[in-house]
């Protein structure tokens, strides 16, 4: 399992995930195979950090098309939702610079609590995924040396979006299936073998919003 089989991965469930709102006109069980998306752009962003040659490129890129990729992302989103948030890049921009302060900052604990706040300012700026995205993230790089403490971290913060909505529904199916499908993203991560593959360094960044554009104007067609 390279990189870029992850990110094909990752792209093929985002298409599925936001298509199904134009097909089904709200949500559906496309949804569930979507969330396979996110976790592996997560996991994709604390490799990045690992291996990139020039970090600060790196965290202009995701400012760029965090830019570029909003009015894309808000169009979308204005089919499915009144609710105005951020797009996933800043999400993954948030969740970078979480990972590069911990990093940096010798003291951990002040390190950790500086990773909450900006959890804390990414559910304030209605960053997709809220504080959960970047947290995350942040834990993929955390526990990057182990796949066991990955995998057990990643279920607690899957069990920890999902667990309010399951006691309220009293376990609603829906929600039963969106945790497995949250939680099955960390097999093909696991399978990971810290190879890149095939180069697609902007495939992803175009991809994003070139296909929210495509569905929004399919949808305000047949929605």
């Amino acid at each position: 399992m390279t990189s870029f089989v992850l990110k094909i991965i990752a792209c093929i469930a985002m298409l599925i995930d936001h298509s199904g709102y134009i097909i089904f006109g709200g949500f559906s069980w496309f949804n569930y195979i979507g969330r396979l998306a996110f976790p592996i752009f997560a996991f994709q962003i604390s490799e990045g950090y690992i291996h990139t040659h020039d970090l600060k490129k790196y965290f202009l890129r995701l400012g760029i098309f965090a830019v570029f990729s909003q009015i894309p992302f808000t169009l979308f989103t204005s089919l499915i939702s009144n609710q105005f948030s951020l797009n996933i890049f800043f999400t993954l921009l948030l969740g970078l610079l979480a990972i590069l302060l911990y990093d940096k900052i010798k003291i951990k604990v002040i390190g950790l609590a500086l990773v909450g706040a900006i959890a804390y300012l990414g559910e304030l700026l209605h960053v997709d995924y809220g504080y959960w995205g970047i947290l995350v993230i942040f834990a993929f790089y955390l526990f990057k040396s182990s796949k066991v403490f990955t995998s057990i971290a990643y279920f607690l913060l899957v069990l920890l979006k999902y667990l309010p909505n399951l006691l309220a529904s009293n376990f609603d199916i829906r929600y039963i299936c969106l945790f497995i499908g949250t939680f099955a993203a960390i097999l093909p991560i696991l399978l990971y073998q810290n190879k890149q593959g095939k180069k697609m360094k902007y495939f992803l960044y175009f991809f994003y919003p070139v296909h929210l554009l495509i569905l929004y104007f399919l949808g305000i067609n047949f929605l």
